[in-house]
């Protein structure tokens, strides 16, 4: 079936876009696979590409017995906190460095606000990710696509399949679901705390809310200036 449109989300923790596409027939594929395992397929032009969804369990079962390579796609940030050992590093995003006016003004509320809190840096888009995963696999090699909450594994595995790779697994909601002793890892801290950093590790449940009412509050005022204007002045506040 044809590729039917293209679904952008943009994470603002994040400071990126993430393209997916939405294909049209997608429906499981057989019975053959394990209970535990979900898998979608998509009939390419000449090419039968498969996709699975697997939970941590499963997806140890597809290392240790099916010959599955870690590929990990998360930024060097997180990969620094813990990593599978053995897997392989690829980002698919990577640290935003450009210096552009508008990517100037991007990075310094993205630092003072979602940096700050949640210990994420200002990334973009990897542009050789798939060249670089092409480099370094070939296509009928068997990878587990791992990233911290998910989404960035299946935009991935979505980018790669496009590329000929054809026996692709991601772990459904990501290494925060993974538990302790599931996988071999190195690292000061757990796969499932890898994505946790800034404030909200030092005051928790705190920060966040914190962190959430900032940002909030810095989107109303720039969306909304009016209505920001006239409740200042309800509480005697000069702008």
């Amino acid at each position: 079936m044809a590729d039917v449109g293209l679904s952008t989300a943009f994470s603002p923790l994040r400071g990126s876009w993430i393209a997916v596409r939405i294909r049209q027939g997608c429906k499981p594929a057989g019975v053959s696979l394990s209970p535990r395992r979900r898998r979608t397929s998509c009939a390419a032009t000449a090419v039968r590409a498969e996709v699975s969804f697997v939970d941590a369990d499963e997806a140890k079962r597809l290392v240790a017995e099916e010959g599955f390579t870690v590929l990990d796609i998360r930024d060097r940030t997180q990969r620094e906190r813990a990593y599978i050992k053995s897997s392989t590093h690829v980002p698919l995003f990577i640290e935003n460095q450009d210096n552009d006016i508008g990517t100037i003004v991007k990075r310094q509320l993205h630092n003072n606000f979602a940096g700050l809190f949640f210990g994420l840096p200002f990334t973009k888009l990897n542009p050789d990710f798939a060249k670089t995963v092409k480099d370094k696999f070939s296509p009928e090699s068997k990878l587990l696509v791992v990233c911290q909450e998910g989404l960035r594994s299946a935009a991935a595995a979505d980018a790669l399949e496009r590329e000929g790779f054809q026996n692709i697994a991601c772990i459904t909601s990501g290494l925060q679901t993974v538990k302790p002793g599931t996988f071999e890892s190195v690292g000061k801290s757990e796969l499932q705390n890898a994505g946790k950093a800034g404030l909200v590790t030092i005051q928790g449940k705190i920060s966040v809310v914190l962190g959430t009412v900032l940002i909030s509050a810095y989107l109303f005022i720039t969306f909304f200036p009016d209505q920001a204007e006239k409740l200042f002045d309800l509480a005697g506040i000069s702008l």
